[in-house]
């Protein structure tokens, strides 16, 4: 008895199925996924981060008048930081994902100079609009690096699996122009605090 050809189609492709299965040609597309929606969760918290400034902002010039360069500061590195977006596809641009961190380490160094300037304002430091803005900023730089530390953990284990057996056949194979993700660096002089004058 003779099979027909579409039930031998099936025989094979079933056949090739199981050992495949376990042979890590889905590792890569799904770790690469899990890399990207970490990466989208960094830019959910930079968004928050960017969307509390202007509040912020506007509390602290209520008290702080003549703090004008710190408020201007920190409005236009907000405004670079909104400008430099880096989208998923964009990953894989090591100059790409360098612009952005600058951008945000700016800002990251704007707000740190806004915040000191409370100290010099007793009534800023007590009232209750700062208070609440500071605290959410405070809680959105924490998920910030969770968010980011989470993401360099999941390029890691992407970047490994373009370079480990088996992945590694897929990787020179099918996936061929797969490229690793870049990891977060720290930007040149982020060791050193944000410098506070009055």
């Amino acid at each position: 008895m003779r099979l027909p050809s579409r039930w031998l189609f099936l025989f094979a492709l079933l056949s090739l199925a199981v050992p495949l299965s376990g042979c890590g040609y889905n590792t890569i597309p799904t770790l690469e996924e899990e890399a990207k929606a970490k990466w989208a969760t960094v830019e959910a918290q930079y968004q928050r981060r960017a969307d509390l400034i202007p509040n912020l902002v506007a509390t602290v010039k209520g008290y702080a008048k003549q703090e004008k360069d710190v408020l201007t500061s920190v409005t236009e590195a907000r405004a670079k930081a909104t400008q430099m977006r880096l989208d998923s596809s964009q990953l894989t641009d090591p100059e790409k994902v360098k612009q952005f961190q600058e951008a945000q380490t700016q800002l990251s160094g704007a707000l740190g100079r806004l915040l000191a300037v409370s100290e010099a304002y007793p009534d800023l430091k007590s009232n209750a609009n700062f208070l609440a803005l500071q605290s959410q900023l405070e809680g959105t730089e924490n998920r910030i690096n969770v968010a980011r530390r989470d993401y360099i953990e999941a390029a890691r284990e992407f970047n490994t699996s373009l370079r480990t057996f088996p992945t590694l056949l897929w990787a020179k194979t099918v996936f061929a122009g797969t490229k690793p993700l870049p990891e977060f660096t720290a930007v040149a002089g982020a060791e050193k605090a944000p410098e506070v004058t009055f």
